[in-house]
Parts: C-alpha cells; structure tokens; sequence
C-alpha cells in the first residue's frame, strides 16, 4: 500500500475512534472504578477485538451482513442483549466508581480484556465504520490478507490511542467526584447509556 493512502486511512480513522462509542464508555467506566492503570486490559481487549473485527470485515462479513437479513438480526439482538447487560450491572453496581486501592478489590485483568473484547466484536459503531473505511482502500492487484491486516491494526492502535487518553482523563476527574450522591449519579448515567446503546443497536434498521 501507497505511503500516502495509508496516511489517509490514518487521517479518516481519528475522527471515528476518538467519537463516543460503547468500547470509549467502558473505558471511561473502569478507569473511574479502578484507575487508569489497569483499565489499559480493556483497551487491550478492544484494540484486539477491533483488530478480529477488520479482518472479519475484509473477507466480507460487512457483504454479509448487507446482504442476509437474518445474520443482520442475529448481531444486532446479540449486540443488544451483552450491551443491555453491561449497562444493567454497571446500574446496579455499588463500588460508587470509587478507585480500589486494594488489590482483592480489583478486577482480574483477564476478566477486563476479554470484556474489551466482547465490547468491540458487538459494537455496532465499530462494524459501521470498519464496513464504511475499509473496502475502499482494498486493491485487487495486491494480497488481500496483507492489505486487511495492516488496515485493521492500524484502525486498532488509532482506538488504543483513544482507549488510553480517555483512561487517563476520566482516572484525573475521579478525583473531582467526592459525593457518593454524584458518584451514583454518574454510574447510572453510565450504565443507562450503555443500556441506550443495546436498545438502540437491537432496533437497528439498515
């Protein structure tokens, strides 16, 4: 690939990754729980599973899900439902987005990875953009499996950049959050959205 289409795809990918998104509101969310430090699991998880998600897109599941209405459904109820989920705990958690100081308070990192990836490989958002920047920089006098994989990391580590300015700035506002009344206020803020999110994935149309 071109030296100056790949900077392009670069130019294009800021704007999306660094738009408010499930996988960014999962950051946002930890880091205020836990801290900026171990967060960065999550973020690994979703620069992974953006990463699977691109190459899926490059051998034609976007064409797919265009194409079949019931793989169509089946993502979109799927998606819905884990996010809906996700939305729902964070709603009932009682850890008021206080950071953990004590090591048996914290999450086991692997449990936030293999969120980060589930987060992605059900992000409507992520699908959208993949499907929409991807495709045009495919040539067919090139190898296909090369050209996917250095699109889809480079989408990759442009979120992981995002993934990480975002935990660093949400584990400095947690330091302005002293109320537990606003501490609440934000984690249902938090968790309702996530739920706005499933619900408005599930009622997706094409």
């Amino acid at each position: 690939m071109p030296l100056d289409a790949w900077l392009l795809f670069v130019a294009l990918s800021i704007l999306p990754a660094f738009s408010p998104g499930p996988g960014l509101l999962l950051t946002m969310s930890n880091s205020l729980r836990f801290g900026s430090r171990i967060t960065l699991w999550s973020a690994f998880g979703n620069t992974i599973g953006i990463a699977i998600l691109g190459m899926a897109v490059t051998f034609g599941l976007g064409a797919i899900m265009l194409a079949s209405s019931l793989a169509f459904m089946a993502l979109k109820i799927i998606g819905g439902l884990y996010l809906v989920w996700l939305g729902i705990k964070t709603w009932r958690d009682r850890s008021n987005l206080v950071e953990t100081q004590n090591s048996d308070g914290l999450p086991k990192s692997g449990k936030l990875f293999f969120t980060g990836v589930g987060i992605a490989l059900t992000n409507p958002k992520a699908m959208a953009v993949l499907v929409a920047i991807i495709p045009p920089f495919l040539t067919t006098h090139a190898n296909l499996i090369v050209q996917g994989s250095l699109l889809s990391i480079t989408y990759a580590m442009v979120c992981l950049i995002s993934h990480i300015v975002v935990a660093l700035l949400s584990g400095r506002f947690r330091l302005f959050i002293t109320s537990p009344k606003r501490m609440k206020i934000l984690r249902r803020s938090i968790g309702a959205t996530f739920m706005g999110f499933g619900i408005a994935m599930a009622a997706a149309t094409r």
